[in-house]
């Protein structure tokens, strides 16, 4: 088994997370009694999501359906659109400023200005939105990232992710852990893919992996892995960098405001040792005083530096009147993509892709 850091769980907080998982257990008793009913929708809706808060890669996930479906249908994807300055239902334009719709979408909308990307904290309202016919006309599916909790919307898909590094089976419940909901929550997931593996992930832990997760018959169980693109520069017009450019000698100020940045800083130290860190909560809104810190730091390192940060971060850097003219030419994004582990890409596609084809002329009314 790989060495990973072990779980804090705050245990004085034990009892306020038993009283969270009774409410959430009744909860998803009225809706599996159907009590509390779900909706269906006239497209293919895909959800994205997970029962840990933060860190398990959604949005690389969701950036590959995109990829997977865009030549082939007209894709929307639907967010709740954290910590936005807006409420209700919004639909992303060419000017939609990133406080509108959240760092995430807007990460989404630029890399793929050819998709519907749209945020609702009411999934249902919003896909409604979606299936009208005037807002977005031509939707062929319909994406949700982070709705696994919203039971309110049947998806016709439902991917769960695990993080490899906080294995649900060694959580507890929010606030003593970082569980949305009972672990057995998982039986509602058609696939089930553990993130961020290791990429030689031996297949003695897989099989490990698979024991504690325990798939029901139903269940597709997947690896994947964290891949790096190319070093882009986020404010002037040079060349990316291949990671295999950065020298042994060149020092990095890593900026992330990100739920966990353990994989990056691994990933970076294969290529040089001298990295410093400045770690902000996730979603964090970079204030003036943030940036003349990062600054300060920037500024002791040796000539030889750089400036790395997320695609995510990069959302929240772009337009901020604090970042200074003379920081702005070192400033690189470190682009995340998926990669399947045990080449098995071919299957997952074919099961999002079939599913998607035969359910695209679904004419079904709403239910609930």
């Amino acid at each position: 088994m790989g060495q990973k850091k072990p779980i804090k769980i705050y245990q004085g907080l034990q009892p306020f997370a038993f009283l969270f998982r009774i409410g959430v257990s009744v909860r998803n008793y009225l809706f599996d009694k159907g009590v509390l009913h779900s909706r269906t929708f006239p497209v293919p809706v895909i959800c994205v999501g997970n029962i840990t808060v933060g860190g398990t890669g959604k949005t690389p996930h969701t950036e590959y359906l995109i990829r997977l479906l865009k030549d082939q249908y007209q894709v929307a994807v639907l967010s709740r659109g954290y910590k936005r300055k807006s409420k209700g239902f919004v639909l992303a334009k060419p000017g939609t400023p990133m406080p509108e719709i959240g760092d995430e979408p807007y990460q989404m909308a630029h890399k793929f200005p050819y998709i519907y990307m749209a945020v609702d904290r009411d999934r249902c309202h919003g896909i409604g939105k979606l299936t009208d016919g005037q807002t977005t006309p031509g939707v062929g599916v319909i994406i949700l990232d982070d709705a696994y909790q919203h039971r309110y919307v049947k998806a016709g898909r439902t991917i769960l992710l695990i993080d490899y590094n906080r294995p649900i089976w060694q959580d507890c419940m929010l606030p003593a852990g970082r569980l949305r909901e009972p672990q057995q929550g998982k039986r509602r997931a058609d696939i089930i893919i553990v993130s961020k593996c290791p990429p030689y992930l031996s297949r003695e832990e897989q099989k490990e992996l698979r024991r504690n997760i325990s798939p029901s018959s139903h269940q597709q169980l997947y690896f994947t892995t964290l891949s790096y693109g190319k070093l882009q520069p986020l404010f002037v017009n040079e060349a990316e960098r291949a990671l295999d450019s950065l020298l042994a000698d060149e020092h990095i100020l890593l900026v992330t405001g990100i739920a966990s940045p353990a994989a990056i800083i691994s990933r970076l130290k294969e290529h040089t040792a001298h990295i410093g860190t400045l770690t902000f909560a996730d979603h964090h809104d970079f204030s003036e005083a943030d940036l003349q810190r990062i600054e300060k730091e920037f500024d002791a390192l040796p000539p030889k530096k750089l400036i790395i940060t997320t695609e995510k971060d990069a959302a929240r850097l772009l337009n901020h009147p604090a970042v200074s003219g003379k920081l702005k030419p070192y400033i690189y994004v470190l682009p995340v993509s998926v990669e399947f582990l045990n080449k098995e890409e071919q299957m997952f596609n074919q099961n999002i892709i079939e599913y998607v084809r035969e359910n695209s002329r679904d004419s079904s009314l709403p239910e609930g």
